[in-house]
């Protein structure tokens, strides 16, 4: 799905931009910003047939995020695990079947944890340093089988209510409360979350926000360091 702000620049002014050596052809408004602070842009549940539409809109927006991947899809499309990574994204855990955490015994939640690890290395993705329990629903249990595994929980501080039908419009407007090192939920499926895309670009490039990775050792977003 586009809309008018997801079109490319006219061919004339994209051709004086070029001549004055002020962008290259992958530029995009939120690498054109200067960065007065980073956000972390995250999508949860994939990866999924909705992937490839969701990475387009990421990379003609020049935004990179992190894709909380289920385990048993990253099993079942590899191949979109390694396009996350090819599209310059980071891939994190999010469980491998999505139950409620909180409800399970110690060696049910360390299978999930570790099985996901496993598919998503398999696939290519690499091995996830970050850890998002699914509903966000978490405790000690929980954290002590992350702690073994070596991976940072991650929440979030701003809901998108993506999952909840929440328009185009909402989610943009939810994107606008991301401050510096702040976290936005969002998910890989909804097709109103990826016609935002270009969108939430447009508005943090406005406020010299860029967006960035997660820390694994503060859980916080930052500059890329990769």
């Amino acid at each position: 799905m586009r809309t008018a702000s997801s079109r490319p620049l006219p061919a004339a002014v994209a051709a004086v931009a070029l001549a004055a050596g002020t962008i290259s052809l992958a530029t995009a408004p939120a690498q054109a910003a200067t960065c007065n602070g980073y956000v972390g842009l995250t999508f949860d549940d994939g990866p999924s047939g909705n992937t490839p539409n969701l990475l387009n809109a990421l990379r003609q927006s020049g935004l990179r995020a992190t894709m909380f991947n289920e385990g048993r899809y990253a099993a079942a499309y590899p191949a979109q695990v390694r396009a996350e990574v090819s599209a310059g994204m980071w891939v994190g855990n999010h469980s491998y079947t999505h139950p409620h955490l909180t409800q399970l015994a110690q060696s049910q939640i360390d299978s999930e944890i570790s099985r996901t690890q496993q598919a998503v290395a398999s696939a290519g993705g690499g091995t996830p340093k970050l850890f998002r329990p699914p509903y966000g629903e978490t405790n000690a249990t929980v954290r002590t089988v992350e702690a073994k595994y070596g991976l940072r929980e991650i929440i979030w501080d701003v809901d998108s209510q993506d999952w909840n039908g929440a328009s185009t419009d909402a989610i943009v407007q939810a994107a606008g409360r991301l401050t510096n090192g702040r976290i936005i939920l969002m998910h890989d499926w909804p097709a109103n979350t990826v016609a935002a895309v270009p969108r939430i670009a447009q508005g943090l490039a406005a406020r010299g926000l860029c967006a960035g990775m997660i820390s694994p050792q503060t859980g916080r977003a930052v500059a890329p360091t990769g």
